[in-house]
């Protein structure tokens, strides 16, 4: 069952029944018998070790072509290991891949601080949050109004940099995505500041030898303009892909406000979108293209989503909840055009200041 591509409405009534637990009670019992939640080593020990090879591999390539502009095509395939790494960080972080917390803890810091500068700590943390209250705009840091709105409410009452281009939002996403590696590594070492983050000597260890590591390796292989070209375009289209990995998961979906919390699995299915597709879609999108399965499971190896699905869809349309699901494409349309629609209340206002 799908639902057509429209603006975010409030939830329903019938999506705070009482009772809802038992609805995912029923559904994990369904789910369990069919051995979807049993780990899949074989499995990450394959993606793992081959993550690990494109990853060298990028940096040895770096290393090979040196002083050239080929060295941009360098880049840009260092962006894509870049964001694989950080899919399977993702994983190791939902306990996935381990099942007792250190080593799923070295290995996130070792892939994420030391491997490509995104500082684990800060990211669980925040990913943790937007799990539990997805598209809530007051607990989900995911949809926390910054350069981007996602709502009217938060257009009305935004400022600064968010007031000036939420207008034209829909146009400046993709652009804007491409600030988004950037704004990942900024943000991770700014949290550091933060007593709550656990172990953050090593955190901050890990994150800033990564970072000097890797402004070593630009300027020792590369002359200045070159470095800072590689450094360009490889950030950029690190942000870019990561960002177009994450957005269609919700962007564009209801959001709740104030005291709304649905049962478990209302909230989870009816905030998050499916991306159809095959193999390719899998690979590319880390198996996130199973947002609701995803969240619904977060534990689930990603191979068993995709089996996951059948049993999730055809329960959802069991007991009536919407389940969503489009492509890749129409993901980005949807993504687009609500965020078009949240800004209308700043072209309005333009308007009316420019009558004036």
């Amino acid at each position: 069952m799908t639902t057509p591509a429209l603006v975010p409405q409030p939830f329903p009534r019938s999506s705070r029944r009482r009772g809802g637990d038992s609805d995912y009670a029923r559904l994990l019992r369904r789910i369990s018998d069919a051995g979807l939640t049993n780990r899949r080593p074989l499995y990450y020990a394959v993606r793992l070790s081959l993550v690990g090879i494109a990853f060298a591999a990028s940096w040895a390539a770096f290393v090979l072509v040196g002083d050239s502009w080929w060295t941009l095509m360098i880049a840009a395939f260092m962006a894509v290991t870049c964001a694989q790494v950080a899919l399977v960080m993702h994983d190791v972080a939902h306990r996935q891949v381990f099942r007792l917390r250190r080593p799923t803890e070295v290995v996130g810091r070792l892939a994420g601080n030391a491997g490509i500068g995104l500082a684990y700590g800060w990211w669980q943390d925040k990913h943790t949050r937007h799990h539990a209250n997805p598209n809530h705009e007051e607990l989900d840091p995911d949809v926390a109004p910054d350069i981007l709105v996602w709502s009217q409410r938060q257009a009305r009452a935004s400022r600064g940099v968010a007031r000036l281009i939420g207008s034209a939002q829909a146009f400046l996403f993709f652009p804007l995505l491409m600030l988004e590696g950037l704004n990942l590594h900024v943000a991770g070492a700014r949290a550091l500041r933060n007593r709550s983050v656990k172990y953050r000597g090593l955190e901050g260890a890990l994150l800033f030898g990564h970072f000097a590591a890797y402004l070593t390796a630009l300027f020792a292989v590369l002359p200045a303009d070159k470095a800072f070209a590689f450094l360009a375009v490889h950030q950029a289209l690190f942000g870019l892909y990561m960002g177009c990995i994450f957005a269609p998961n919700h962007k564009g979906m209801p959001t709740l406000t104030g005291d709304d919390r649905p049962d478990y699995l209302r909230r989870q299915v009816l905030t998050s979108r499916n991306v159809r597709g095959g193999v390719l879609t899998d690979l590319a999108l880390g198996g996130l293209n199973y947002q609701i399965e995803h969240h619904l499971f977060p534990s689930m190896p990603t191979p068993n989503l995709r089996h996951a699905q059948v049993i999730v869809r055809d329960y959802c349309a069991e007991i009536g909840v919407p389940y969503h699901e489009t492509g890749l494409i129409s993901s980005y349309r949807e993504a687009l055009r609500h965020l078009h629609h949240v800004g209308a209340p700043l072209r309005t206002t333009g308007r009316h200041q420019d009558a004036g």
